[in-house]
């Protein structure tokens, strides 16, 4: 299928970053369907814009065109992900984008959904709408990283959290561990869960620190909130009948079987909260797609803390594991690295965002 440079044109890359800003504010209201938003522009330079609503509702596209109306007429219509076409709980996209008369469609990459897969590209062609594919396809790629992963494998997208002192000591030796990071970073890891499906810890975790695992001081206005419903709760294991945690669902068995189960019944982020003995069985078995890790400015000084991980680590210095940092960005009075396994990334998205913003 033929598509144009990512580059593209300055009015295509101002549009459709805008729809990529719309999307974002469809982050956690879309799952299982992707976040996308889009972006209707006149001949004359007049626009609206759209973002998918909950499960059930209207798709970017068409929220956008509603809110052109006849303006939709010869306009050119920017999506971030390929419209649908075929009936699932709304009618197709595309037969909206027909008929509204739209003249050209940009699409910035194409969905890997089995039942779309380039079927939506090839039907707007096919009523002789020009199609380009491929504007800002790196930043689209980014924001729907957990949606394209469980449409292509049917597992979640695993987003491992860790809190830790500068030395990398998650807990007292006597146990205690609240609070080692500020309020602030405690804040940010209630948006990572607020954008999640589920949340998982072990059972061990839940028998000593008995959480509830709900949202609760996220004030992100740019991730709403999930419309009063907190992501499922997995326990890896057995929760005790009165923990804090229930309702959830308890999981046995092999993690990547965890995982492909999870993924069936629409889970397409998975939280992964520890405790060290689950964190360091994920990150083993290479089932970590994105680590977020908030480092507090104090220090254990001593090797008697426990770490981040539990269980046996790298052997020998050619066993370590290696992978990239993706963003290191100050919050509160904590730092927020986030890193990547070294194959995650294409070459051209492997820049840094430091605490400054810059590359």
């Amino acid at each position: 299928m033929s598509s144009i440079e990512p580059a593209g044109d300055a009015v295509d890359r101002q549009c459709m970053t805008r729809a990529i800003a719309a999307g974002a504010r469809s982050r956690c209201l879309a799952p299982p369907n992707p976040w996308v938003g889009a972006v209707v522009r006149t001949p004359e330079g007049r626009t609206y814009e759209g973002s998918t609503e909950r499960v059930g509702g209207r798709h970017a596209e068409i929220v956008a065109l509603d809110a052109a109306g006849a303006d939709a007429e010869g306009a050119t219509l920017y999506v971030t992900l390929e419209p649908c076409s075929h009936h699932g709980r709304t009618p197709p996209c595309v037969d909206a984008v027909r008929s509204a008369g739209v003249r050209r469609v940009v699409v910035g990459i194409e969905d890997p959904d089995p039942q779309v897969a380039g079927s939506g590209v090839a039907a707007l062609r096919a009523a002789g709408i020009v199609v380009d594919v491929g504007i800002q396809a790196a930043q689209v790629t980014n924001q729907l990283r957990p949606y394209l992963k469980h449409r292509r494998t049917g597992r979640p997208w695993v987003v491992l959290k860790l809190a830790a002192s500068t030395d990398g000591r998650t807990a007292a030796p006597n146990g205690s561990s609240q609070w080692i990071t500020s309020p602030e970073a405690r804040a940010d890891g209630h948006r990572l869960r607020a954008e999640s499906d589920a949340i998982l810890v072990g059972a061990g975790t839940v028998r000593r620190d008995d959480p509830s695992l709900t949202v609760r001081d996220h004030h992100d206005p740019m991730v709403p909130e999930r419309g009063g419903l907190d992501p499922r709760r997995i326990v890896l294991g057995s929760a005790p009948l009165d923990a804090a945690v229930h309702p959830c669902t308890e999981v046995k068995g092999e993690l990547a079987d965890v995982l492909d189960q999870l993924g069936e019944e629409g889970v397409v982020q998975l939280l992964v909260e520890g405790g060290a003995r689950v964190a360091g069985e994920f990150h083993r078995a290479g089932l970590v797609d994105r680590y977020v890790v908030y480092l507090a400015p104090a220090l254990f000084g001593g090797s008697d803390a426990p770490g981040l991980f539990g269980g046996h680590g790298a052997f020998d210095i050619s066993e370590l594991w290696r992978g990239r940092f993706t963003s290191v960005e100050r919050v509160g009075d904590d730092l927020r690295i986030e890193l990547t396994p070294l194959d995650a990334l294409p070459e051209d998205e492997a820049g840094v965002r430091s605490v400054d913003g810059s590359v």
